[in-house]
């Protein structure tokens, strides 16, 4: 899509918006271009936000494509962690129902991030570093149960990246920076369900609190299913 230079009231005139309307989005597209969207009431962004969604789109000679949620760089990088997680609970004795507490939380944010539909650019990836803590939290919350609800096992977590690194260039990071094989909680059948239950309750409103481009997202929350 091409940059915008200038506002684009004309065409909203042409479209048969009023002269109010129209002027209001002149005004709103000149203060944002000066001072950033971030400082503009919620209520004038979501009016930013229709006024440019009625407006034909920009285009170059070279039509643009947008990426999907599922091929940008931060989903595709937790996938593949959660994958090698998949691969090694796989060769692990595990009961049916069982489930590691690390693969849970990606599955959740993976979950949410399908729903909502980021942006996830540059604004949004800076900011989901947060969610490094959380993760850090809730693991260890998952250690901390007795021995009928949680079973210790281990997991490196850099191998797969590691190797992934030997074959081509990728700049993902790890999500555990230890080195080596690390404490890994596996929960336990219906465990595994109630952990999943209080993750979903906690990140929900932190993902949409986080991520910038979620600010103004009027999605109701997902389904439980």
């Amino acid at each position: 899509m091409a940059k915008e230079l200038t506002h684009r009231a004309d065409e909203l005139a042409g479209l048969g918006w009023s002269a109010e309307d129209v002027n209001r989005y002149a005004e709103l597209w000149d203060y944002r271009q000066r001072w950033g969207a971030m400082n503009l009431e919620r209520e004038d962004r979501l009016f930013l936000r229709k006024a440019e969604a009625a407006l034909p789109a920009l285009v170059t000679g070279k039509a643009a494509t947008k990426k999907s949620t599922q091929e940008k760089s931060y989903y595709r990088w937790l996938r593949f962690h959660l994958d090698a997680m998949t691969e090694a609970e796989a060769a692990m004795t595990l009961n049916e129902g069982d489930r590691g507490a690390w693969p849970i939380l990606l599955e959740e944010e993976l979950r949410l991030l399908d729903y909502y539909e980021p942006v996830l650019g540059l604004p949004d990836t800076l900011k989901a570093k947060a969610f490094d803590s959380f993760r850090t939290q809730m693991t260890a919350q998952a250690a901390a149960l007795p021995a009928d609800q949680m079973h210790a096992s281990r997991y490196d977590f850099q191998s797969a990246l590691i190797t992934l690194k030997e074959k081509e260039n990728s700049k993902w990071r790890h999500l555990v920076e230890d080195s080596g094989e690390q404490p890994y909680p596996v929960l336990v059948g219906a465990t595994a369900e109630s952990f999943r239950n209080e993750v979903r309750t906690q990140l929900t409103p932190l993902l949409r609190q986080t991520l910038p481009s979620l600010a103004d997202s009027e999605k109701p929350e997902p389904d439980a299913v």
